[in-house]
């Protein structure tokens, strides 16, 4: 190509497209470039937040007079329960999660996500989840037992109908996408970032995507756990959290806040990132301190799963463990505080200018800041009791998640909107819009803290005139009018500007970051070549790289082999080690969702027979997925590479499936400890829990279990260090014998489960025995699956000498298998008669 000639520039373009293009009409469905995933996202989520505003409202309009009866009290009940649960899980955390998604492969030089097809599974099981949960509300039996569904009050005698189930399925669907995509995040963040870009490159946005995606990872499965443990027990009769069956409720509210206050700061970071991105933008100069704030960032993580426990100062805890967990509640603020140092700083050194983005990002760190002031004082366990359960602390979390998320988000969707639709914003209105919500705001939630000095229980459907708390109501109320007056400016203001905004030139606010390169609107490959970048601000130190990307100056320059490529790099120094080929569009993450959005309204309407044969469609599209990886036809069958350039990554030993599998293992085993830490707590802690006098689980019957899975695992070893030196030979017979010690392995499992005395319905002790053994049955299965299909896939040519890479990957879940029976074995079958000896 002549890199100078207009017409070769399109022709090179052209052929870009055809391989990277999205399709149009009922294809649509198919599409998984992470461009239009994560806009699906943001745009889902926009839409939930419109309708949980909508619920706000109705709220306010409620409380704005004693006495009022807008709402029944059941009602009333379902739309606060639907509006918190709405704004946590359907709005917040997806809409932080498109951000990341659009943006992430844009800023680290990459042309798409590592594993596209599970960004679009996230994507369908957000949306299927989210119109489960909603229609509950339009039926008239949505949740009403709060937003974190405390038991008892959730539980089948006190919530008889359909609504907790809704919220239990519905939710826990939902999860499935947020884990599908802090996976995605964290291994395309260590995996993909183009040539050169270290870690000590890496944008400050990247950072703070990296610890959220991280949190998700480990925060999400204890809700998981706790979700599944609770529809148990309303489903079956499992008393996990039934008192006189040996359960304790609090078990909940532990597993509840074990996800609930990381979640915060998973919401909290993606935010703090994207003002790290806007300040030194319109200040003119770097952000002071990077190094200062990336360790802020690091400890930010680590600590926020340390304080759980400071939302249940009141049910009746250790007063030590009540001063531990309010010294790290305050000591949450240091890290903090660094980063907001580091924002003044910047804006104190620098030569900032007021764009709209801007106006957002100045009352983001007024809101934040006055916020986090009320969150010290609620760390304090004598004025937390004095609050507790009353508005002031409905105006606490309102002005960290409010203030602290949907202010910088509104910076990020000002700051980002020329390089969503190619136009500006309007000035005049995108003020407004700004005014309208900041006063409104304050109005509504600063008057609010009085309300609940003053006494105000939250949750009240209505109060009495005369105790004070009419005017202050009345204020709040006309303060959340005006804000809803500011939402729908800047919503009318965004509308607008796809028709008649002014066209953006490009990187028209002189951003340094790589996303600015790209065409405005972005194509579907994001670069025509990857540029190598081992700055912090590509586009300050080369003003002329968007150019020179554009006429394939840079790397990955050939697209003829027909195959979606980007670089896999080193997680450190960012030094390319190979080519990553990644899926084209399909409907496999589509069918996959859609099954399992049958399984879960099978479930809901009680359908057992139904959701098993849902469940089994849903893993015969997800193994189906796996199928088509690697050498397969529709894969990469041709490995041919330019001259000079490294493998493709399914060709080496190594690749983003072996970190795939490393990072899901971890949630898993999040979910895993989880449950360790609901026995060892109900042993220790429930009033009523009971060991039988006669153990359902013998020593020696699951020790004849776990020998023929040891057997196999230390067999699947070996097969995989002998294909790492090429030796192959009668592979496909030795994956088949270690399969057949796998069912040997399930066979003695089945034979124990048959014979234990178990009566999960009667006890929490078996109830939680049971939910372990199945946990351990069915990795087990899925472990002896995964290697029949490796025999298969060795077979039909896929897997070898020429393509070893799977059956490393697969090596980590036997691994896994085997760590998580034998640590039950111990804990739940050693353990306790030892405990019981004199």
């Amino acid at each position: 190509m002549n890199r100078d000639d207009p017409q070769d520039a399109q022709d090179f373009h052209h052929q870009f497209n055809e391989v990277w293009g999205n399709p149009r009409g009922l294809l649509a469905l198919t599409i998984v470039n992470h461009t239009t995933i994560g806009l699906r996202f943001m745009v889902t989520g926009g839409v939930f937040f419109l309708l949980g505003g909508l619920l706000a409202m109705l709220i306010r309009t409620q409380l704005a007079l004693p006495g009022h009866d807008l709402l029944t009290p059941e009602i009333y009940n379902q739309v606060f329960t639907m509006h918190g649960t709405i704004m946590m899980f359907l709005f917040a955390v997806p809409v932080m999660e498109g951000f990341a998604i659009y943006l992430i492969p844009k800023m680290i030089g990459a042309r798409d996500l590592v594993f596209p097809r599970l960004s679009a599974f996230g994507y369908w099981c957000y949306l299927f989840g989210g119109i489960i949960l909603t229609s509950s509300l339009v039926m008239e039996i949505a949740p009403a037992s709060g937003w974190f569904m405390y038991t008892p009050l959730s539980s089948s005698v006190y919530s008889p109908g359909p609504g907790s189930d809704f919220w239990l399925l519905g939710i826990t669907f939902v999860e499935i996408s947020a884990v599908s995509a802090g996976i995605e995040l964290v291994v395309s963040i260590m995996r993909t970032r183009t040539r050169g870009m270290g870690l000590q490159h890496m944008p400050l946005f990247v950072w703070y995507i990296l610890a959220m995606a991280l949190m998700i990872v480990f925060g999400f499965p204890p809700l998981i756990l706790g979700s599944i443990l609770l529809e148990l027990e309303r489903a079956a009769g499992m008393p996990f959290f039934a008192v006189a069956g040996g359960g304790d409720p609090i078990l909940w509210q532990h597993l509840f806040w074990l996800f609930g206050h990381p979640e915060v700061y998973i919401l909290f970071l993606p935010a703090a990132g994207i003002i790290s991105t806007i300040l030194p933008v319109f200040a003119r100069r770097p952000i002071a301190g990077y190094r200062w704030v990336v360790l802020a960032i690091i400890t930010t993580g680590f600590i926020s799963f340390g304080l759980w426990v400071h939302h249940m100062f009141t049910v009746g805890i250790p007063h030590l463990a009540q001063a531990f967990f309010s010294a790290a509640s305050m000591m949450v603020a240091i890290p903090t505080a660094i980063q907001v140092f580091a924002w003044l700083a910047t804006l104190w050194s620098g030569r900032p200018t007021y764009e709209p983005p801007m106006l957002w990002a100045l009352g983001f760190l007024f809101v934040f800041v006055a916020g986090g002031l009320t969150g010290v004082m609620l760390a304090l366990v004598p004025f937390d009791w004095q609050v507790h359960d009353t508005h002031f602390v409905v105006a606490h979390f309102h002005f960290v998640l409010v203030g602290g998320v949907l202010f910088p988000l509104m910076a990020g969707i000002y700051y980002w909107l020329p390089h969503f639709s190619g136009r500006m914003p309007h000035r005049l209105l995108s003020r407004w819009g700004f005014w309208l919500m900041f006063i409104g705001f304050n109005i509504t939630f600063i008057i609010m803290h009085v309300t609940g000095l003053l006494g105000m229980p939250r949750r009240v459907y209505t109060f009495d005139p005369g105790l004070g708390w009419d005017l202050p109501n009345l204020i709040s109320s006309v303060g959340s009018f005006i804000m809803a007056a500011g939402v729908a400016t800047c919503l009318l203001d965004i509308v607008l500007h796809f028709r008649f905004g002014e066209r953006a030139k490009r990187n028209p606010w002189g951003a340094d970051t790589l996303e600015w390169t790209t065409s405005l609107p972005p194509s579907a490959y994001n670069f025509a070549t990857l540029p190598e970048c081992a700055t912090r601000h590509p586009l300050w130190d080369n003003p002329d790289l968007q150019s020179t990307i554009e006429h394939g100056h840079h790397d990955l320059a050939t697209i003829d082999h027909g195959r979606r490529e980007t670089w896999g790099s080193d997680p450190v120094t960012g030094k390319v080690r190979e080519i990553i080929h990644l899926p084209g569009n399909s409907w496999l993450p589509f069918l996959a969702a859609l099954a399992t959005a049958a399984l879960c309204i099978s479930l809901l309407s009680k359908q057992y027979s139904v959701a098993i044969v849902a469940a089994l469609i849903s893993v015969a599209f997800l193994l189906r997925w796996s199928w088509e990886n690697g050498a397969h036809p529709k894969a990469a069958p041709n490995a041919e590479v330019v001259e000079g350039d490294p493998p493709l990554h399914s060709r080496t030993h190594d690749g983003p499936g072996l970190w795939g599998m490393t990072v899901t293992l971890l949630a898993n085993g999040s979910l895993f400890m989880s449950m360790l830490f609901g026995w060892l707590y109900l042993w220790t802690v429930a009033p009523q829990w009971q060991f039988p006098e006669n153990p359902p689980l013998s020593w020696h019957g699951l020790l004849f279990v776990g020998l023929p899975l040891s057997a196999a695992l230390f067999w699947f070893k070996r097969v995989v260090k002998q294909l790492k030196q090429d030796n192959t030979a009668q592979l496909q017979l030795k994956l088949w014998g270690i399969c057949g010690l796998g069912a040997i392995h399930l066979l003695a499992f089945v034979a124990v489960l048959v014979r234990a005395p178990l009566a999960p319905t009667q006890s929490a002790h078996d109830a939680i025995i049971t939910v372990m053994l199945i946990y351990l049955f069915l990795h087990s299965t899925l472990a002896v699956v995964l290697c029949a299909l490796q025999a298969l896939r060795v077979r039909k040519g896929y897997v070898g000498k020429m393509a070893p890479y799977e059956p490393v990957v697969v090596e980590k879940w036997w691994v896994y298998t085997a760590a998580v029976f034998w640590i039950t074995y111990v804990v739940v079958v050693i353990l306790p008669p030892l405990w019981s000896l004199d």
